[in-house]
């Protein structure tokens, strides 16, 4: 299970928010780290700068690699509507995400580690699978065995239970419900807007995508003819 393992505070440092939770780190140095870290923030960011920016932190932030983030930026993009948003939604819906959103765990990782060591059930089936998608309507819960983890205790005893209006949240049976995919305007992470809301261009309405995919597929065919007239 392929996953991001370096150093958190350096990456919540580079983008100046607790992307990963409380850091004391960030508390007392809020800029980029390395010997220049100050002078890089005073430097003027380009367009592609900031949007390759704000991309980055949503992949830090919900915990996806390079290619797991390309994938589901494609599957969005086939969607329809504007990709940026209904990207978000995805990456929202995902099982390790409604875990943490429902309070069962402190952190993003703690939910994917949760569910990844099979304490989670959907609709009343162990899943073992992070990136699983949660449909509308679908039941979240601790598996009976597990209810007593530490971890989920500590986190439901810190009032972090669900306050999201898409979600449903039983504590008796320590359970929650997804209502609805939640609106872009729902999501509380701060990724800012670029190309009307969100920050990655719309479908068939940039040109910015098409540009970056003819570009990729002249690339493709060049390495094509270089390698047969070398007869590899």
């Amino acid at each position: 299970m392929a996953r991001y393992t370096g150093p958190k505070s350096k990456i919540a440092r580079k983008f100046g928010e607790p992307i990963y939770g409380p850091d004391k780190a960030l508390e007392r140095r809020n800029y980029p780290s390395g010997q220049h870290g100050l002078a890089r923030r005073r430097r003027k960011i380009s367009e592609y700068g900031v949007q390759l920016k704000e991309k980055q932190k949503a992949k830090y932030t919900y915990g996806l690699l390079e290619k797991q983030f390309r994938i589901l930026f494609e599957k969005a993009e086939r969607a329809g509507g504007v990709t940026g948003e209904v990207l978000l939604q995805m990456l929202e819906c995902r099982l390790d995400n409604v875990v943490y959103r429902l309070g069962i765990a402190p952190t993003r990782a703690a939910a994917r580690q949760l569910v990844s060591h099979r304490h989670i059930t959907v609709n009343g089936g162990v899943c073992n699978i992070p990136s699983a998608a949660v449909k509308a309507g679908d039941v979240v819960a601790v598996r009976e065995k597990s209810k007593a983890l530490e971890v989920v205790a500590d986190s439901l005893r810190s009032n972090r239970v669900s306050k999201y209006s898409w979600l449903e949240w039983d504590g008796a049976s320590m359970s929650g419900k997804l209502l609805n995919v939640p609106e872009r305007s729902d999501i509380p992470e701060n990724i800012k807007d670029i190309y009307g809301n969100i920050s990655f261009p719309e479908t068939g309405q940039s040109n910015h995508a098409r540009i970056d995919r003819q570009i990729r597929k002249i690339r493709i065919s060049s390495v094509r003819a270089r390698l047969r007239n070398h007869n590899w």
